[in-house]
């Protein structure tokens, strides 16, 4: 797979990961603790931290960290899972990106709500430096930032154009977004939203029930993402339509 195909692989992994392990350290001492990761729109990791956390207290004096993000192993060897680590540097996000960055992390951890007020927590962010792909057992491959990052042009033009798809959606086609959600990714019946979405995918939510959409390959703006979701909306109503067939 040529380098870039391998970048959007590894960003599929690290855009879906609901939790991670985040590798801080301590005068030496390395330390991995569970943490929570949504991404911003050019993948930047956004962690939602407590300041009474070790880890916490760690990344304050030493910035540099890693992040470790799995997917579902091939077989019963845990080896086989794809799986990717990305190194960089974390920071508290400035101020004036809270809101907006904020409300994107909730998007991915909704549940989140009952304590995103808490004094203690705030929002931080990791600069990625680079990461290494491990598409399953014995395939290795370290990418650099260049490969590993979206096209910053579709990232630009799908932050523009998030809040009128997002209204636009859920507004006109709400059938379409239950057909993904339910006969695509697996989800329970209801009233499913789209709630984020970027050059690689977006996210569908219900409740505290969160589902990531992949795009088959990364989008350049609201076109592509029409026409993803299109695709996607086709192949969801056909295998419920299987599924509720005679056999």
């Amino acid at each position: 797979m040529a380098t870039a195909g391998l970048g959007f692989e590894a960003r599929r992994l690290i855009r879906g990961a609901a939790s991670a392990t985040l590798a801080t350290s301590a005068d030496g001492q390395p330390f991995a603790s569970l943490v929570t990761p949504a991404t911003a729109g050019d993948l930047t990791p956004l962690l939602f931290l407590s300041t009474l956390s070790e880890h916490t207290r760690h990344l304050k004096a030493e910035p540099r960290c890693a992040l470790l993000v799995a997917g579902a192993a091939e077989t019963a060897n845990p080896q086989t899972a794809p799986r990717v680590t990305l190194t960089g540097l974390a920071e508290p996000v400035a101020e004036a990106e809270v809101v907006a960055l904020k409300a994107r992390w909730l998007a991915r951890h909704p549940y989140a709500a009952l304590y995103a007020d808490f004094a203690d927590f705030a929002l931080w962010r990791i600069r990625p430096g680079g990461a290494l792909l491990v598409g399953g057992f014995a395939r290795a491959t370290r990418l650099r930032l260049a490969d590993l990052l979206p096209d910053p042009a579709a990232v630009a033009a799908l932050a523009a154009a998030e809040s009128e798809i997002l209204a636009h959606v859920n507004a006109d086609h709400p059938d379409a977004v239950a057909a993904i959600a339910q006969g695509l990714l697996g989800g329970g019946a209801g009233a499913w939203r789209m709630v984020a979405v970027d050059p690689d995918g977006c996210d569908l939510a219900l409740g505290d029930a969160v589902l990531r959409l992949p795009w088959a390959a990364p989008v350049a703006d609201a076109d592509g993402v029409r026409a993803g979701l299109i695709r996607a909306a086709r192949e969801g109503r056909a295998a419920l339509h299987k599924g509720l067939s005679p056999q």
